[in-house]
């Protein structure tokens, strides 16, 4: 009985003892971390997307974008390596042109606040390939009319992706037509026939980053006809200048069926 009881002793010491030290780990164990969003700025990650109109392109190419953001948000900005001249435009979208950058894959961020004050965040991949540098479009030039008389107005229009143009013509006043670009290749201005124009034809030289590239014809009907001398009127005989022959009123020959008197033979 004694001894019985001794076991049963040690079997609920040893059952204390280990209550203990499961008590003893379950306090020395690390509480969770709270997610990063609840630290310091809210970031919504899920609230906004950014989506590109190429993945691949080369540079100097245009690529459209799109942001999907909650209403309300503000200070939307998209920006990469590879991305220059990016303008925002009405709405939600906007463009951008590939820059001169090595060959590669590379991020686009958009980066903004949400309508509660929280930080969006939205990526993309564009893939620049140069395979070659992009061939320029040909220089045009155009005008309104290809005929005018002094005073009249041309319009002139050259379509060129170098950084200035111009037009150069006897035709018009000054001689020279400096035109202004809206900013997307399309160069335009207005030349004025000169008040001395001659009637005839003229060639109009077109010019892109300083080389002609095109020369197109342009008439003119002006005052006088170029190279033309005006013959001079007759002018009728003085008095004094004038002489009547002998024998004849202004003939110099005797009348018909003229016979000399026998008198005066």
């Amino acid at each position: 009985m004694h001894k019985a009881l001794t076991i049963a002793s040690i079997a609920l010491a040893s059952s204390m003892a280990l209550g203990s030290a499961a008590t003893a780990f379950a306090a020395d164990a690390p509480s969770p971390v709270a997610p990063l969003a609840t630290i310091g700025t809210a970031v919504h990650e899920d609230a906004a997307g950014l989506k590109l109109s190429e993945s691949t392109a080369k540079p100097g190419a245009s690529v459209g974008f799109r942001m999907e953001v909650p209403d309300g948000s503000t200070n939307l900005s998209v920006s990469s390596k590879a991305l220059a001249d990016v303008k925002m435009t009405e709405g939600r979208g906007g463009t951008a042109v590939v820059a001169d950058v090595p060959d590669g894959t590379y991020g686009v961020s958009l980066t903004g606040t949400g309508p509660d004050g929280a930080k969006l965040q939205a990526t993309a991949q564009l893939t620049v390939q140069k395979g070659g540098k992009p061939t320029p479009a040909p220089s045009t030039l155009s005008l309104s009319t290809d005929h005018g008389r002094p005073g009249d107005k041309v319009v002139v229009t050259v379509k060129t992706g170098e950084k200035n143009a111009s037009v150069q013509s006897g035709a018009f006043a000054g001689g020279r037509v400096d035109l202004k670009s809206d900013g997307h290749g399309t160069w335009t201005g207005t030349a004025v026939v000169a008040k001395d124009v001659k009637t005839g034809y003229y060639g109009v030289d077109a010019y892109a980053g300083g080389k002609k590239f095109d020369t197109v014809k342009f008439s003119t009907e002006g005052g006088s006809t170029p190279d033309v001398k005006p013959q001079p009127k007759p002018q009728p005989l003085k008095p004094s200048e004038h002489r009547t022959p002998k024998g004849s009123v202004n003939t110099g020959e005797a009348p018909v069926g003229y016979v000399p008197e026998a008198g005066n033979a």
